[in-house]
């Protein structure tokens, strides 16, 4: 029998009341293996185990469960005394290295591994580390496994008290047996991802997805938290790939999955990928939310769909839903960039319904939508309503966008009082302001008017010359480009171009 046993174990006999020490030899070797074993040279593994003789060695705490056993033999053999109810000190780093040494494995007179597996989650869910992990090496140590709830709590427990070596070690021992889930690989990446970062979180899981045998374990919850990840950290081609992946896993998402999809790809600018996502989601017949359905419209109206992105809207107004006013506005103003005016409005009304006050982007939206259907006049007339209704929403925008319905109506007067109105407010107002104001008098046939309107500066001179030009106004183009010179203003080259038709000499 000594031949086949490989540690002395010290056994104390007080029940027969005698001092002597009985020696005997036990094979540990399974337990030796499992604790001293490294799992890979990946950054998210465990560190290889160094044993050390020193008394306040900070190893891990299964580093200190080999290979001395001392077992307190009796009548009856009790549990160890730790299993208790009792308070446990885990966080006391510089305890007796005796209280540890004393008491590392315990002889289980109980077999039964459903039991063993409840006492070990019980002692996990209160938090006894020492004692939950003395238990589960007791157990290793006789070849006995935990049940995968139980795994899964001292895993829980152990990343709480950030004990992630050994978590590691428990974990690499919980998917030689077989007996992972994706409960586990959720807590463990978890774990790595707040004690060794993201990307070795993200290497580990790709490890787990090109293993044939482990990557049906990745479930719709582990894919969820991945992309939780990479939301956090800003990563949407990760968030691609994972994406990519739990299709091919043959896993469908649920309503975690494609909000964190669509939001994500929307606020990094991937209008292509954020609507194919939203079209997954309906085919997968996934109920949105409101935060879902915003990010859609958006999406939508971003890739220059304003179709689709009517449709879901008109799905928010049956559901009752109130959208908020930036997703208003951005369809406002999609709907009157592709001449669905009568559209645009329709939706501003059910704005107005809903509570939302219009803002400054608003009105713009609308001033653009009636321009872009040739409906300059209403476009003047919605403009001094606003100059009634909400004058404090009145920006460079809107003024501008009011100077370009004048202009082509070719009304001259509504453009300088409008021009004046920004010189008032003190608005510091661009060349593009004049160049409208100078185009409405060429068009209400007023170049006198323009010639006078024009202050001397060489873009808006160069504009005002090139837009006589084009009207063929030879006589006010020809004057004009003569002012400039003798205010000693250069003349670009397309002015210079443009003259060279009606001067002989320049």
């Amino acid at each position: 029998m000594a031949a086949s046993l490989t540690t002395s174990v010290v056994f104390h006999v007080p029940t027969l009341g005698l001092s002597e020490y009985y020696h005997t030899r036990i094979h540990i070797s399974r337990f030796s293996e499992f604790s001293s074993s490294d799992i890979t040279s990946n950054s998210w593994s465990a560190k290889r185990k160094v044993v050390s003789s020193c008394r306040n060695s900070r190893s891990t705490r299964l580093d200190r469960y080999v290979p001395k056993v001392s077992i307190a033999y009796g009548s009856v053999l009790n549990e160890h005394p730790m299993w208790d109810d009792g308070e446990e000190d885990v966080d006391d780093v510089s305890m007796p290295s005796s209280l540890v040494s004393e008491n590392r494995l315990q002889f289980l007179e109980e077999r039964d591994e459903k039991n063993l597996s409840w006492r070990l989650l019980k002692l996990s869910r209160a938090d006894k580390v020492r004692s939950a992990l003395e238990l589960y090496a007791s157990m290793d140590f006789m070849g006995l496994r935990p049940e995968s709830h139980a795994f899964n709590a001292l895993l829980s427990c152990l990343l709480r008290k950030e004990e992630l070596d050994d978590a590691l070690h428990v974990f690499e021992s919980m998917r030689s047996s077989g007996r992972t889930s994706g409960h586990s690989y959720n807590l463990i990446l978890q774990g790595v991802a707040k004690a060794r970062g993201f990307e070795a979180a993200f290497q580990m899981f790709q490890e787990l997805i090109d293993d044939k045998e482990e990557t049906i374990k990745a479930d719709q919850v582990l894919f969820n938290m991945m992309l939780t990840l990479c939301r956090d950290e800003k990563d949407w081609i990760k968030s691609e790939w994972i994406w990519r992946k739990m299709k091919e896993n043959d896993c469908v998402g649920n309503l975690v999955t494609y909000r964190l999809l669509v939001t994500m790809f929307l606020g990094f600018c991937q209008y292509g990928l954020a609507v194919e996502a939203y079209l997954e989601m309906v085919q997968n017949e996934v109920e949105p939310d409101t935060r879902t359905m915003e990010a859609a419209v958006m999406s939508f109206v971003k890739d220059g769909r304003w179709d689709f992105a009517l449709s879901v809207f008109r799905d928010m107004m049956k559901r009752k839903e109130n959208p908020n006013i930036i997703v208003f506005n951005a369809l406002i103003h999609s709907l009157g960039n592709n001449g669905q005016v009568n559209l645009a409005f329709k939706v501003y009304d059910c704005m107005r319904c809903l509570g939302h006050v219009p803002t400054s982007y608003t009105w713009n939206a609308l001033l653009i939508a009636l321009c872009r259907a040739d409906q300059y006049s209403e476009a003047l007339g919605l403009f001094e309503k606003i100059q009634q209704e909400s004058p404090s929403e009145l920006g460079l925008h809107l003024y501008n966008t009011a100077l370009t319905a004048c202009n082509k109506l070719g009304s001259w007067r509504r453009g300088l009082q409008i021009l004046w109105e920004m010189e008032d407010l003190g608005l510091e107002i661009p060349v593009t302001s004049y160049c409208r104001v100078i185009g409405a008098c060429e068009v209400g046939n007023e170049p006198k008017v323009a010639l006078q309107l024009v202050p001397p500066n060489a873009h808006l001179y160069n504009a005002a010359v090139q837009g006589f030009c084009l009207r063929e106004k030879t006589e006010s183009a020809t004057k004009l480009y003569q002012e400039m010179r003798e205010l000693g203003l250069s003349a670009d080259h397309k002015t210079r171009a443009m003259m060279l038709q009606f001067l002989p000499k320049i």
